[in-house]
């Protein structure tokens, strides 16, 4: 994906703080305390579920009080809405950067690039993710976001990779690019949720293999759009 870099897309800013459930303040020492907060709690969701996260660990974490954060977040539900909303509206921001890298790029670029941008952001917000799918039973609404995300993945990414494909069994190859998708999408969060090896979310390896998978996966498809 060609993203531009910004520090912003790994770390919510202050124009981000207009979500539900968040107290808006127009000082500058209390964004910064709540951009704080945000942060401090994503890192420590990488090591710990949801309900291990402590309120007063977080506070202690960041040298906030108790009362600061429910001075800022209506509750812990409110606080992990809106990293989850945060989460989402950095995919969706990504997502609308996605270029293709030139006019005569292969199949095989394109896949390593939209995978690439995949997993960089499901590195990026790697606890929150993981927190919302251990919740998905129970709170099945609280991942719909990210579904959608996944969804609007594959549309963008759809007209980069079909002209890469050439012409004919177009409605064949967009059903190929969307499992593709399926597949690459299953296989991240199932690294995130369970990390069943052999290979990890964090590992170059996996960006690797997943592009592969997801080239031969179309190349699979137009062999059988060429005249034998």
């Amino acid at each position: 994906m060609q993203v531009r870099k910004q520090p912003r897309s790994e770390q919510p800013g202050f124009r981000d703080f207009d979500l539900p459930g968040v107290v808006p303040s127009r000082q500058k020492r209390s964004r910064e305390t709540t951009l704080a907060l945000l942060r401090a709690g994503a890192e420590m969701l990488r090591r710990r579920s949801l309900a291990e996260l402590s309120i007063a660990a977080l506070c202690t974490e960041v040298g906030a009080t108790v009362g600061a954060f429910y001075s800022r977040f209506e509750s812990k539900e409110a606080y992990f809405n809106a990293l989850m909303a945060l989460a989402a509206r950095d995919g969706e921001q990504r997502l609308a950067e996605i270029r293709r890298p030139s006019p005569d790029a292969g199949l095989d670029k394109l896949c390593q690039i939209i995978v690439s941008g995949i997993i960089i952001w499901m590195r990026n917000h790697e606890g929150v993710l993981r927190a919302a799918l251990q919740h998905d039973d129970t709170r099945p609404d609280k991942w719909t976001a990210f579904k959608a995300l996944a969804k609007a993945t594959t549309e963008r990414a759809t007209p980069l990779l079909l002209p890469a494909m050439g012409k004919g069994r177009k409605a064949a190859k967009v059903r190929t690019i969307a499992f593709g998708f399926q597949i690459v999408l299953g296989t991240l969060v199932n690294a995130i949720l369970n990390d069943p090896g052999p290979l990890s979310l964090g590992t170059k390896e996996m960006e690797t293999r997943l592009a592969g998978c997801l080239l031969l996966l179309l190349q699979a498809e137009i062999s059988q759009s060429t005249p034998r």
